[in-house]
C-alpha cells in the first residue's frame, strides 16, 4: 500500500541523462554486489521506452530511483528500484513504485527481487504483486531471485 506520509521536501520527478552521476552513486550504495554497469545506466537514462523517475530531496539530491520498461501493451518490468539507506521507511519506495506503475499503463507488471530482501518483498506484496517464478542463482553470489507479477486495472 502506498504511504501517504512522504516527507514534504521530497518530490518524485522524471530522471534524465544528467542524473547519471547520482544514479551511479545510488546503485553502488543500494546494490554493492549487483549494481548495473555504466552502459546499462546510460541506456536506462536514454532509451525512450523507459519510465525513469527519481525521488529528490530539497529539489536537488537524488535519494531514490525507479525504472520501468514497457515491453508491450500487455507487459512491463520494473527494472530497478532503490532508495538510499538513510531515506528508507519514509514512503519513498512506495511513491516511486506507485508513480512508475501509473505511467507504465500496461495490464501486467513484473519485477524480480533477491530472495532474502524481506523489506522489498513486503513492499511488493503490499502493492498486490504475487510470486510467479524463481530464477535460481540469479545474483552474482548465487542467491535466487523471486519473480513477482501484478495484474493492473487499466
Amino acid at each position: 500500500m502506498p504511504d501517504s506520509n512522504l516527507p514534504n521536501s521530497v518530490e518524485i520527478i522524471p530522471a534524465t541523462w544528467r542524473d547519471l552521476g547520482a544514479l551511479r552513486t545510488l546503485e553502488k550504495v543500494c546494490f554493492p554486489e549487483d549494481g548495473w554497469p555504466l552502459i546499462d545506466l546510460i541506456a536506462t537514462l536514454s532509451f525512450s521506452n523507459i519510465i525513469r523517475l527519481k525521488a529528490v530531496i530539497a529539489g536537488e539530491q537524488m535519494v531514490g530511483f525507479v525504472a520501468g520498461d514497457r515491453q508491450s501493451q500487455d507487459l512491463a518490468w520494473i527494472a530497478t528500484i532503490g532508495v538510499l539507506p538513510e531515506y528508507r521507511r519514509q514512503g519513498l519506495a512506495s511513491a516511486l513504485l506507485q508513480e512508475c506503475e501509473t505511467r507504465l499503463e500496461t495490464s501486467r507488471i513484473r519485477l524480480s527481487v533477491r530472495l532474502g530482501n524481506h523489506g522489498a518483498i513486503r513492499l511488493y506484496e503490499g502493492f498486490g504483486y504475487q510470486r510467479v517464478d524463481i530464477w535460481p542463482k540469479y545474483y552474482k553470489d548465487g542467491t535466487d531471485a523471486i519473480v513477482f507479477e501484478k495484474i493492473c486495472q487499466l
